[in-house]
């Protein structure tokens, strides 16, 4: 190693040093690390789910699934890292920066991250926090999933905290001596049963779950929570008889990298459809006077709030991307409105 002496005349720019050689590690890709999450072509039927999720991965959108047990709700959440594009060797920095301030293992890979949090975490495991804060779940799941299995049996408490990071893809943590920010953008997919035992709404079991103990695990994920998935879908159980033919992950996740390269090019890399300010959103999405008035018109008849609607221009951005349209199309705008009104449908189906 160089003396001091060295090292300050190299500051004045009086000599070259001769450092040894290292070895840099280098960055995994995808041919040489295959995903290990499951292929979409190995998933029987769920073709609404799979159209979802595709959407949920090209704008970062979050999504909610919800269904008895056994319908294949954590098969379509392990399915779903499959068809997210590589990072960026600046997003890749950026992600290990925050594992290493972590202290978590940290393998080069290009892939997203995947965290699937148990929902007996803690709320400081899962946002962060302590004497000495430091990065956690949703940090370190920082431009990948979070994956949150069995979504009802988290706090609720632990739940409303996600709301903030959802929204602004940070998470602050203020103590006595210091308050911190860390990065949290992430794309959370959740699932959940509808109720206790798991088979409110299922066409194939019957549910022994009173009202009211029904009621009282769907007001687990509270309504402001449940307002920021923009895709909510109640899925059944599909037999083994129905086998269609589905598209591989690598096809999909060929649409979901050209849809988010156009959103680079609009926007700035930082930025997805389902995160850029709305200001910006409204000035470069490409929709028409006419077509957010008739949007404001369908709002106002659903009773849905600003928010909704600034939600739904932000699906149809990304629902344009995925067909390679340069400008927000009405048939967009009508698939986002539907995507909502399901969410709607499926939000709290009150038991009677």
């Amino acid at each position: 190693m160089p003396g001091t002496e060295t090292i300050v005349q190299y500051a004045k720019g009086q000599t070259l040093l001769h450092l040894p050689d290292t070895k840099i590690q280098p960055f995994i890709r995808e041919r040489d690390n295959p995903n290990k999450g499951t292929d979409f072509a190995a998933i029987f039927g769920h073709a609404k789910a799979k159209c979802a999720l595709e959407i949920a991965a090209a704008g970062g959108h979050h999504i909610l699934l919800n269904g008895p047990p056994g319908c294949g709700k954590s098969m379509l959440a392990d399915a779903f890292q499959t068809i997210f594009p590589e990072l960026t060797q600046e997003e890749m920095l950026e992600v290990y920066s925050i594992y290493h301030l972590a202290k978590e293992p940290f393998t080069f890979l290009m892939r997203p991250s995947y965290r699937a949090p148990h929902h007996s975490s803690s709320s400081t495991s899962l946002i962060g926090g302590g004497t000495y804060p430091k990065p956690r779940e949703i940090s370190l799941a920082h431009r990948g999933i979070l994956f949150l299995d069995e979504l009802g049996e988290f706090s609720r408490k632990t739940l409303d905290m996600l709301r903030q990071p959802m929204e602004t893809g940070v998470v602050s943590i203020s103590r006595v001596r210091q308050t911190v920010t860390y990065p949290a953008d992430f794309t959370l997919i959740a699932a959940t049963n509808p109720c206790p035992c798991g088979y409110y709404g299922s066409n194939d079991h019957y549910c022994t779950c009173s009202p009211n103990e029904i009621r009282k695990y769907q007001l687990k994920a509270s309504g402001p929570l449940l307002d920021r998935f923009d895709f909510q879908l109640f899925l059944q159980s599909v037999h083994l008889s129905h086998q269609e033919t589905s598209e591989d992950s690598n096809t999909i996740r060929q649409r979901v990298t050209d849809a988010r390269n156009q959103q680079n090019k609009r926007y700035r890399p930082s930025f997805l459809n389902s995160t850029v300010p709305s200001d910006q959103l409204i000035q470069l999405c490409g929709i028409t006077k006419q077509q957010r008035d008739q949007l404001a018109v369908t709002c106002f008849h659903e009773k849905w709030s600003n928010r909704t609607q600034l939600k739904i221009i932000r699906m149809a951005r990304t629902i344009a991307d995925l067909a390679g349209t340069k400008d927000i199309t009405d048939t967009a705008i009508e698939e986002a409105i539907s995507w909502k009104k399901e969410a709607t449908q499926t939000q709290q189906p009150n038991p009677s």
